[in-house]
């Protein structure tokens, strides 16, 4: 059963205008990237002029100045003008549906007129918004590779006969696919300090034609540990460290949520987040908190995450304790706040977790819940009002695989909880196939949170984040089994951007996490774990199908415009791979260790 948001509940989208933020649009002048949009393909090993996907429709040769009428779902008229298609495109109103092609822009002189485009987004809902943006189509090479010393390289595919070293079995249906997504976190919109490092990265990160194109955001509600600094919503006058007793001095209740405000959100993250929307409009977001307000809790972690013998080093009312169920109805009030004033920002929130690793308390902001007081939060007082906003609700993130999943077990049992679940969010060290299934959720899963790297718990650590090749084969693994063995039907990386520390606000342990990119003395930095992302997300509709593989190490997904993108990884020496798809036989270089996408377009 895949998760299918618009689906169940009526959506508005709100499109911008412009596909650039205020800094306007950079390219990659560093790598094969500025080529994304250069049409490219290959059959009976000849080179096609170009190929033309109006995000939706199917693909269109186009030869020279060929007019090419688009039978997509955009329901436009492209008129070519050589290869990068420099005519101008109609569109033909509202978009509705879930997934399609991203909307990003081409590097082409292709302009759009009115509301035309494919199916990239949530429904238009309640609100009978329509779409106001542009929509231009987007062309991806059939072919990219990565291996260290060459990341991101295009190229060609030669229709060739012989013994296929991967198979792709497109009539072998599995999940349907929800898209990828990352995380937004304030720590990388402060390391981004001009600029061009901002216009740079958001590129990188949701341009369909030049980035990774992820199609969902994951937004904290009031810190998370890697906020700059430790913050809720809702605080009533600046939270002192606690006294020993742990209550005397916790600050005041503020039940009415009269203190309510999004102004340190309008800081920097809203700001990372219109940025991506500003490039890519049909993003979609879902929403966590690491912490309530200090003042709905009791107590507070007072020893050390990194070894519970010790003493925490600084303890914090934002760390760790219970939530007081006194508070059940203000909190499921603060959700529909933050909702409410992100849909102000014109930011549209589709799904909310109650809390981040409900079961696992961190010397950063956190809370551990029961599973008694996390069933009738969500009966009775989320599950009402979420549904009253037509937003759904995740079960998770889950994180603590010895106490998150009774928690969620307990959920579950209860009818009236279970009810308003569209989701389980699994973090990474809680996706295993058989405590998920047990669960007997009917639910789809969700991997809510990628493995973060350079782990201090193990031999080898580094004090600097390494963001080197070995993570990038880590996370292949990762993601290929999530999707492959567990079902996902959504991958969701952590932190896309940090600097070079890759150090957040925990207090008590070193963890110098690696990112998608680093930002540091000017620059932005693409680690290969974000072309790891990138060799699925940019090609991966949403609305794909996960489609059967045989040979190789390998994972297939159908389209919903027809195309089948095959991602592959090889361990071994540079080699030639010959991949079957569509009756077809294609052959290329693979690199040695390293991956490649292979688009194929009937």
């Amino acid at each position: 059963m895949e998760l299918n948001v618009s689906n169940r509940r009526h959506r508005s989208v709100i499109f911008a205008s412009a596909l650039c933020f205020q800094w306007g649009c950079s390219s990659d002048t560093n790598s094969a990237d500025n080529n994304a949009a250069t049409p490219s393909n290959a059959v009976s090993g000849t080179t096609v002029t170009g190929t033309t996907v109006t995000n939706g429709g199917p693909a269109t040769t186009v030869t020279g100045g060929t007019t090419v009428t688009s039978t997509g779902s955009s329901n436009g008229t492209t008129t070519g003008n050589g290869t990068t298609g420099a005519g101008p495109v109609t569109g033909a109103g509202p978009v509705t549906g879930v997934g399609g092609a991203s909307a990003g822009p081409t590097t082409g002189d292709t302009t759009t007129t009115g509301g035309g485009g494919a199916s990239a987004g949530p429904t238009t809902g309640d609100t009978g918004s329509t779409t106001t943006g542009s929509v231009e189509p987007v062309v991806l090479a059939p072919l990219v590779t990565s291996a260290p010393g060459a990341y991101w390289t295009e190229g060609t595919l030669t229709e060739m006969a012989g013994t296929a070293t991967v198979t792709v079995n497109d009539s072998q249906e599995a999940q349907t696919w929800d898209g990828f997504g990352a995380a937004f976190n304030e720590k990388g919109w402060a390391a981004l300090t001009s600029d061009a490092m901002k216009a740079e990265a958001i590129t990188l990160l949701f341009s369909a034609s030049e980035g990774a194109n992820f199609a969902w955001g994951r937004i904290p509600i009031g810190a998370s540990d890697y906020g700059n600094d430790r913050y809720t919503l809702a605080d009533t006058g600046n939270p002192r460290d606690p006294e020993p007793s742990g209550e005397t001095n916790r600050p005041p209740a503020d039940p009415d949520l009269a203190t309510f405000s999004l102004d340190r959100d309008h800081e920097l993250l809203i700001p990372y987040i219109l940025a991506a929307k500003a490039e890519k409009p049909d993003l979609r977001f879902w929403a966590s908190p690491w912490t309530p307000p200090v003042w709905m809790k009791t107590g507070f972690k007072t020893n050390s995450g990194a070894d519970s013998s010790q003493n925490a080093t600084r303890p914090s009312f934002y760390d760790g304790g219970n939530f007081n169920p006194t508070y059940f109805e203000a909190y499921a009030n603060y959700f529909v706040k933050f909702v409410e004033g992100y849909k102000a920002e014109g930011i549209n929130i589709e799904v909310v977790s109650p809390q981040n690793e409900p079961g696992y308390d961190q010397n950063y902001p956190s809370c551990l819940w029961s599973g008694a007081n996390y069933a009738t939060f969500v009966a009775d007082h989320l599950g009402p009002k979420m549904d009253a906003l037509g937003i759904s609700i995740m079960l998770g993130s889950l994180s603590n695989d010895m106490t998150d999943f009774t928690i969620a077990s307990t959920a579950l049992a209860n009818a009236t909880a279970k009810g308003y679940f569209s989701v389980v969010g699994a973090q990474w060290n809680t996706l295993n196939k058989g405590q998920l299934d047990n669960l007997n959720s009917g639910l789809p899963y969700w991997a809510s949170e990628h493995k973060c790297g350079n782990y201090p718990w193990e031999s080898g650590y580094s004090q600097t984040p390494p963001n080197d090749q070995a993570y990038a084969v880590e996370s292949w693994g990762y993601i290929r089994d999530a999707i492959k063995t567990i079902g996902v039907t959504s991958y969701n990386a952590w932190n896309m951007v940090l600097d070079s520390t890759g150090l957040g606000i925990d207090t008590t342990r070193h963890w110098a996490q690696d990112s998608l990119l680093v930002g540091n003395g000017g620059t932005v930095t693409k680690t290969p774990t974000y072309y790891v992302f990138r060799h699925f997300s940019q090609y991966v509709q949403p609305g794909a199908k996960v489609v059967g593989t045989q040979g190789g190490d390998a994972l297939a997904f159908k389209n919903p415009d027809g195309s089948i993108v095959v991602v592959m990884y090889n361990s071994g020496q540079t080699t030639n791979y010959t991949v079957a798809v569509g009756g077809k036989s294609y052959q290329f270089s693979m690199p040695g260790s390293g991956w490649a996408t292979v688009k194929y377009e009937p």
